[in-house]
């Protein structure tokens, strides 16, 4: 644990970052038809060309661990291998890329017009396109983009595209297939298609990964996935999922590649297309289908502004130098490569490290714009705040979230007010100024529903919310130190390590925390607290400072929406569900709960109505066993521990203080 000499993380603010350069000036003032069609001849890797989609169809087709399983398969069910071969084959025709250079350059032509329209600017290091140039040429690279919009794989094609970079092979979800024309285009600009879900089936999981194996092994060209798995409703960075890391991993193992190249990239927008759609979502109302009418329809996007993008390329990771000294790959050696095998141990525990290490990675290059530091002083202040007092409070938070290596984009040379002015101006889906007065906009409704008019005021809270969930990851490690030295009422270390620990675990699923890495994670908060003065450190005990009271205090208010939901969850499991709840049920009855409790004035954050918060904390109870599953009629059903369950809620309020009303006027 943390000591006196404590271990001292490397402090963020040397972190050296690359400069930025707007890749849409250019396109500003030169024919996009010329941009469109002009020459490219992208790097090869290792000299190798993009082969034909059917070659790589039929070599899949034609594979040792394709056929093994077909030959298992066809024993099990007594079809013949003929047969199960046919179904082989659709599911690689619906599943394949098909990529096409004519189609990539009206995708380039189209892009072209829309992001000039939508965005000021589109920001690149051009540095890390020339590390990832490098990389292309020596190993197998795997792009992983964090996941805000369904913007992102797109404007990642395009910038490298106009890099005269290798396009990538994109692992989609099944839905974008359903949209006529657009389908078969994005399958042409690179898009394989997966199913969200095919668990059992042996064949389809066989083809799967032997289609992405195959692209990897052979070079073809980048593979490129969201590690996350699904877009980021909230904006916070979601826990990794593992099965297509796992896969691209699996030639290393096996000793088919020498080496393999996981490049992160950062993709921060200033504002986000779908903020208003998922805002709703989180409040249970269902995601629009995907759909050709529906891209068309979303047209009218067209005529407002969204600010900059930044995309930032990380430095390309070894998968191998990652490895060394950490597993053993002789697990491979015992067995034909074809021959499908579980890994030990070791292997899952160092696939789920990287994974978390991926996510870290891509915090560690987001960069924060004005609105975001605005945006989390106002959610502390609804209804209302008054403009200069809004000023003030993000410079100081500026400062703050720069002295914990936060990369903000902070305009020079324009006066502060000038900036949050501009921000809340780009944003006025969500705030306005009104004499000097800053305030959240909600949607005029005749209904005096109450509910109606809850969930309406809740939809521009989440929207406000999800800018604010932006700057987290930085505050998260020193925040819950700060908030387990307000909490304990001691100032001994090993009391504060215990309740850092216990709010760690809570918030497991909520936030990026590495398994097993509890105490590194402590001393990085208590660093980074100790740099701003936050505390002392001495040898058995840490101190809050002057300067302390002020960061304790904004750090409570900032993180105790999420206090709040988990106690709501944990007061309706242990109030209606003593006898259980089904999976199904969950969510719209903890909503329901935390609905009538909103009303009556018991909770003060709309916060609380996310389904996001409510599974996410859903599924820290089940992994420290507060909770646990069971099989009942055909349906999944939860089953509660009171005892434990009120713990934590009891645990969870320790001390903290509560925000003031945001319902004040409903």
């Amino acid at each position: 644990m943390a000591s006196e000499n404590a271990y001292s993380p490397q402090d963020p603010t040397l972190k050296k970052r690359d400069d930025f350069e707007d890749i849409l000036e250019e396109r500003r003032n030169s024919s996009d038809v010329k941009y469109a069609l002009r020459c490219y001849t992208p790097v090869l890797y290792n000299g190798v060309p993009p082969c034909k989609a059917s070659l790589l169809k039929h070599t899949v087709l034609k594979s040792d661990h394709v056929l093994f399983v077909i030959q298992q398969l066809s024993k099990e069910s007594g079809e013949s291998p003929e047969i199960i071969h046919e179904e082989a084959v659709e599911i690689l025709d619906e599943m394949a890329q098909n990529l096409k250079l004519s189609v990539v350059r009206f995708f380039a032509f189209m892009l072209s017009k829309a992001f000039k329209t939508l965005f000021q600017r589109v920001r690149v290091n051009e540095e890390g396109i020339q590390r990832l140039q490098q990389a292309i040429q020596q190993y197998p690279v795997v792009l992983l983009p964090s996941h805000r919009s369904y913007i992102d794989f797109l404007m990642l094609s395009y910038v490298l595209y106009t890099y005269d970079l290798s396009l990538p092979v994109i692992a989609s979800g099944m839905d974008f297939l359903g949209m006529k024309i657009v389908g078969e285009m994005l399958r042409m600009s690179g898009a394989f298609f997966i199913r969200r879900s095919f668990g059992g089936d042996k064949l389809y999981w066989a083809l799967f990964s032997e289609y992405v194996k195959t692209m990897l092994r052979k070079g073809y060209a980048p593979i490129e996935f969201f590690l996350e798995g699904t877009r980021s409703r909230t904006c916070k960075s979601l826990v990794p999922k593992l099965g297509l890391l796992n896969i691209v991993m699996e030639p290393f193992f096996k000793g088919e590649v020498f080496d393999v190249s996981l490049v992160p990239i950062s993709i921060s927008y200033e504002r986000i297309l779908e903020e208003s759609l998922y805002a709703y979502e989180l409040l249970g109302v269902p995601k629009p289908k995907e759909s050709t009418s529906g891209l068309l329809k979303a047209r009218k996007i067209l005529s407002d502004d969204f600010g900059s993008i930044h995309v930032y390329f990380g430095h390309p990771v070894s998968l191998r130098s990652l490895a060394q000294g950490k597993i053993s790959r002789s697990y491979c050696n015992l067995i034909p490569r074809h021959i499908p095998v579980k890994p030990p141990k070791d292997i899952f525990t160092f696939v789920n490290d990287i994974g978390y290490k991926m996510v870290r990675l891509q915090q560690e290059n987001m960069v924060i714009s004005p609105w975001v530091l605005v945006a989390s002083i106002l959610i502390q202040s609804l209804p209302q705040i008054d403009i200069n007092h809004l000023t003030e409070q993000t410079v100081w938070l500026r400062n703050l979230a720069q002295s914990f290596g936060a990369s903000v984009d902070w305009p020079d040379h324009i006066s502060v007010s000038k900036v949050v002015a501009s921000s809340i101006s780009l944003h006025h889906s969500i705030v306005r100024n009104i004499g000097g007065r800053v305030t959240l906009i909600e949607e005029k409704q005749e209904s005096s529903n109450l509910e109606h008019q809850l969930f309406n005021y809740a939809a521009t809270v989440l929207m406000c919310a999800s800018y604010r969930n932006q700057i987290l990851h930085i505050f998260v490690r020193p925040a819950l130190v700060a908030i387990s030295v307000h909490s304990v009422g001691s100032s001994r270390k090993e009391e504060i390590f215990s309740y850092f620990s216990f709010l760690r675990d809570i918030f497991s699923y909520e936030f990026i925390f590495a398994p097993g890495h509890a105490i590194q994670d402590f001393e990085e908060g208590c660093y980074l607290l100790m740099k701003a003065d936050a505390i002392q450190i001495l040898k058995t005990d840490i101190l809050l400072s002057e300067r302390g009271h002020k960061i304790v205090s904004f750090f409570i208010s900032m993180f105790q929406p999420f206090v709040e939901g988990y106690q709501v969850v944990c007061r309706y499991l242990s109030e209606e569900a003593l006898e259980g709840v089904t999976e199904n049920q969950y969510v719209s009855a903890v909503r329901k709960f935390a609905v009538k409790r909103l009303l009556s004035g018991a909770i003060k954050s709309c916060e609380v109505l996310s389904s996001d918060l409510q599974k996410n904390a859903l599924a820290a109870l089940l992994k420290l066993n507060i909770c646990r599953k069971t099989k009942e009629m055909e349906q999944v059903v939860v089953k509660v521990n009171r005892t434990a369950v009120n713990s934590v809620e009891d645990t969870l309020g320790r001390k903290l203080t509560p925000q003031k009303t945001t319902l004040a006027r409903l």
